[in-house]
């Protein structure tokens, strides 16, 4: 959640220089560069593939990282980057619907008051935020929604798909297919620049490999760990964290205010993620 605190910022700054579908691909080639080269020191081997783990993992690249991606790019470019991140603030709870439907998990009132609370301090934390700004309602927060719907089912296939195959062969399939598809999106949109990816300075292809290489294929690695040994209700609670370390080094690097509202947020956020970590409920 750290990494992920910083790579907002990281992700704001390329999108500065380069188009969001150009940094989309470039980001997911680079995460799966960085994975294959774990496979290999690993040791690892894919299984046999039947038809059916294909599709299964297919599906699993399809909503986790090509529909996330360009839907959250497309949704945030039409909506405000507060309604954003109040949006995805509630990855938790989505997941823990989901995860109540198709593994029939209590979701207890327990785990709910964790989410609602974790919410809460989220809430704080970014409408809090220098330059702050809430929106009217509007298709791109409905796209931002369906985003996360997306994540959030791509790691209910990653709970189910964690009992045939390791999380790194799991994350290197799934990020091989949504890396290809998004690289023949960006080929194929009159919107994306590929091309001035041979122009981009040394600051920015640093930035590329810090969110390629640890935001998108390690962080990634560790998210599926995660779910494989948690499932995706519990893992979900820790989506809180990344608002919060974000402010936090926006405080240390770039000067920002901490008021008593962070504060506060911080607190309901842990005390959420307490609740939500919890086994029983």
């Amino acid at each position: 959640m750290a990494i992920w605190g910083v790579n907002l910022s990281a992700v704001k700054a390329l999108t500065g220089s380069l188009d969001v579908l150009t940094v989309a691909a470039v980001r997911m080639v680079v995460a799966t560069l960085a994975l294959t080269a774990l496979l290999f020191l690993r040791r690892e081997r894919l299984p046999a593939l039947n038809v059916r783990a294909v599709l299964a993992l297919t599906g699993c690249a399809l909503v986790m990282v090509y529909g996330n991606q360009i839907l959250f790019s497309a949704g945030l470019a039409r909506s405000t980057a507060t309604n954003g991140a109040l949006i995805m603030s509630l990855g938790p709870l989505v997941s823990a619907l989901l995860a109540a439907l198709v593994f029939r998990e209590a979701l207890g009132a327990r785990r709910l008051a964790g989410v609602l609370i974790g919410f809460a301090g989220v809430a704080l934390v970014v409408l809090n935020r220098p330059g702050a700004q809430l929106g009217s309602g509007s298709w791109g927060d409905a796209l931002i929604i369906a985003s996360v719907v997306c994540f959030a089912s791509g790691g209910i296939a990653v709970q189910r798909l964690s009992r045939a195959f390791t999380a790194l062969q799991i994350s290197w399939v799934v990020h091989v297919i949504g890396s290809t598809l998004l690289v023949l999106h960006a080929a194929l949109s009159p919107d994306a620049r590929l091309s001035d990816l041979a122009e981009a300075s040394a600051t920015t292809w640093s930035l590329i490999l810090y969110s390629g290489v640890l935001a998108t294929g390690v962080a990634a690695l560790v998210w599926n760990l995660s779910i494989a040994r948690l499932g995706i209700a519990r893992t979900a609670m820790g989506f809180y964290w990344v608002p919060i370390f974000g402010v936090a080094f926006a405080v240390l690097f770039m000067g920002e205010a901490l008021t008593g509202w962070h504060a506060l947020g911080l607190g309901s956020v842990i005390l959420g993620s307490r609740l939500g970590f919890a086994r029983r409920t």
